[in-house]
């Protein structure tokens, strides 16, 4: 069991501090007109655990219970993928096959996928100074790309039509349909294999027919998608460690 050590930090406007072996870890507070009691989530690599506290609880309160809780919190992001750098020489997965980061600043264009002697490359012209923002610019194309086509097909499927397709780095969820029919999904999406990115495009069509999670929005899902089970199982199993890919370290 890994040990930890804690230290009482006054909150900086809404963050708290806590020390551990691995370092000095920030907690995000918030204030939840609705919680009635203090509660502690680890949102992933890319993000600060955030502690959740009542509207009328005290900092005071919430800092007695992050302390009592530590080592609950050290041994959950103990368990979370390390981030991995968007550098030269990276391997970053696109549709769920490893691929080799290597700048090329004598190319032009931005980013081209090539074949390398131990496997795919993805190329990056450009100065190394824009190398990250240029092939997370890249992935978000081809996310788009690919979302874009999953929806509409399944949209013509279920007679339905979205209104808009957006992309967003979310850590919560993959996905979202919101009740004016505009479908959100997560870029990241793109780094998975492709019955992971269909299943989740199948998912938030499914609905615009039915705006809930019933036995009938299911067995939509599952018509649209028959690989449902296989791609939960994966996003249940993997998918944090596509959210570790450029996250900023969190100690």
């Amino acid at each position: 069991m890994p040990r930890f050590i804690t230290k009482s930090v006054a909150p900086l406007a809404d963050r708290f501090e806590i020390a551990t072996e691995s370092g000095v870890v920030a907690v995000d507070i918030r204030r939840h007109p609705r919680a009635r009691n203090y509660t502690l989530r680890v949102a992933g690599p890319a993000r600060p655990p955030v502690l959740t506290m009542p509207r009328r609880g005290s900092l005071a309160e919430a800092r007695r219970f992050l302390d009592r809780h530590a080592a609950w919190l050290t041994r959950q992001l103990d368990r979370l993928p390390r981030p991995i750098a968007i550098v030269d020489g990276a391997v970053i997965p696109l549709r769920g096959v490893p691929h080799r980061v290597r700048h090329a600043p004598g190319r032009r264009g931005t980013v081209a996928v090539a074949a390398g002697v131990d496997g795919p490359l993805l190329l990056v012209a450009g100065e190394a100074a824009h190398l990250r923002r240029r092939l997370v610019d890249f992935l978000k194309r081809e996310a788009r790309r690919d979302l874009e086509a999953a929806v509409l097909r399944h949209a013509a499927s279920l007679g339905v039509r979205p209104r808009a397709i957006r992309l967003r780095d979310q850590t919560s969820r993959w996905g979202s349909c919101a009740v004016n029919g505009h479908l959100s999904f997560s870029w990241r999406l793109v780094m998975a294999p492709p019955m992971v990115l269909d299943y989740l495009a199948a998912h938030e069509v499914a609905h615009l027919r039915e705006l809930n999670h019933s036995r009938r929005f299911w067995r939509l899902v599952e018509t649209l998608c028959p690989h449902t089970e296989a791609a939960r199982t994966w996003l249940n199993g993997k998918g944090a460690a596509l959210h570790a890919i450029g996250a900023e370290e969190l100690h």
